[in-house]
């Protein structure tokens, strides 16, 4: 490097930033091509309930909504965490959905394709439902 070499350190800079996956991520804008395009939330309706199959070494049937959303009109799986708590969720039903956290917004543990959890039922907390602190509006 010598005492003129500014403009070629800058640019051989520029070139190796695009190996870095968080400026990559930034300059594309990769988040806007999920679901949720980069929002914590989103609000869907709910197509149908479904049983989906764990992976392999666990048995077992997650069970899970198909939701289409509200913002863009894209169908995602969402589980319904909780004991009974698809009970509360019908067809057509409003759902607030949120990522479930997996690394890099992918899924977790033994539940494959499956990205998002339910959060809410028609404006109530699926949490306070389970307890019993609260009803389902009786309109939706």
């Amino acid at each position: 490097m010598g005492e003129f070499s500014a403009r070629d350190m800058k640019r051989r800079r520029k070139k190796f930033r695009w190996k870095s996956t968080n400026y990559k991520r930034k300059k594309l804008k990769l988040w806007k091509l999920e679901p949720l395009q980069g929002a914590p939330m989103g609000r869907g309706i709910v197509l149908k309930k479904k049983g989906v199959e764990q992976k392999q070494p666990h048995s077992g049937i997650i069970k899970a909504a198909r939701v289409q959303l509200v913002k863009n009109g894209i169908q995602v799986t969402a589980f319904v965490p909780g004991y009974n708590a698809i009970r509360f969720i019908d067809e057509h039903n409003e759902v607030m959905l949120e990522g479930i956290g997996g690394s890099q917004g992918g899924a977790v543990g033994s539940m494959h394709g499956i990205k998002y959890k339910v959060t809410a039922v028609s404006g109530v907390s699926l949490s306070e439902l389970l307890k019993g602190k609260k009803e389902k509006p009786k309109g939706a």
